[in-house]
């Protein structure tokens, strides 16, 4: 059976741009680790759990069905198409998850895992979606969803994470530490906006968004970089016995990351 990969990412530079509602707009390099990812495949599901037509999920997974993001881009998938070849389709095959990349990191693993079973269902039923179709359908899966869809190896990423624009760079070589820290992305957020709130304004997104990312890293601290370290230290007192020179943190966190080519360099 097919194996597909679904990469993880690590935010460059992640900077809050204003308020939507209760959503913080960002701006942020989102960029692949081309070493990280899992790999989803469908497997024929056994007589007895073909007859109780349940949703399956095989993989090593600390959160119940529903709450997991590829039942929720199954549920979004079916919303939008009303696929009874979809439903048909996990009726006699379960989902099988091989999982390398943690969870509550900051790494983007669980909306990788949904944006890439989105593209295998579109595949496997031919049901002709187009990226943009299924990134809107992935959205509302999760903000980091549309970055997976299009499959970029880099990309500037805005609003709430709809807004998808490629950045043509090489790709790094990234290496991930992640910590034993379970961290709550909207814990961090509401911190922020609390304690930290300085959006950045129109010209210096527009620098970010014009850099290639070694030049961004090279020229910023950890904190400078992204606006989400503060609040998550302040909150996560342990994280700081984590931290070490030269690292990067990414998204919310809890994981932090180094570039290859600037030690080198």
């Amino acid at each position: 059976m097919k194996k597909y990969k679904a990469y993880a990412k690590v935010n460059i530079f992640l900077k809050i741009t204003g308020v939507r509602g209760n959503y913080h707009e960002i701006l942020s390099r989102f960029m692949r680790v081309k070493n990280l990812y899992d790999e989803l495949s469908f497997v024929p599901k056994e007589e007895t759990d073909a007859k109780m037509n349940t949703f399956k999920i095989i993989g090593d997974f600390s959160c119940t069905t529903e709450q997991n993001t590829i039942y929720k881009a199954y549920f979004a998938l079916k919303e939008a198409t009303g696929s009874e070849a979809l439903e048909q389709l996990m009726h006699n095959y379960a989902i099988k998850v091989e999982k390398n990349i943690p969870a509550f990191a900051g790494l983007g693993g669980g909306s990788s895992d949904a944006a890439t079973y989105l593209k295998m269902c579109n595949n496997a039923l031919n049901l002709g979606l187009s990226l943009n179709e299924l990134a809107k359908i992935g959205l509302q899966v999760g903000a980091d969803v549309p970055f997976f869809i299009y499959g970029y190896e880099s990309a500037n990423v805005s609003g709430i994470g709809e807004v998808v624009e490629e950045f043509l760079e090489p790709l790094l070589d990234i290496e991930v530490y992640t910590p034993k820290i379970e961290i709550s992305t909207p814990t961090v957020y509401k911190v922020y906006r609390e304690d930290f709130f300085a959006p950045i304004d129109g010209f210096v997104a527009q620098e970010l968004k014009d850099k290639n990312s070694l030049e961004v890293l090279a020229s910023m601290s950890a904190d400078e970089a992204n606006d989400l370290f503060k609040p998550a230290l302040q909150e996560y007192k342990d994280l700081k016995n984590h931290y070490k020179h030269g690292y990067y943190f990414s998204g919310s966190g809890s994981s932090f990351f180094k570039i290859k080519e600037i030690e080198n360099g």
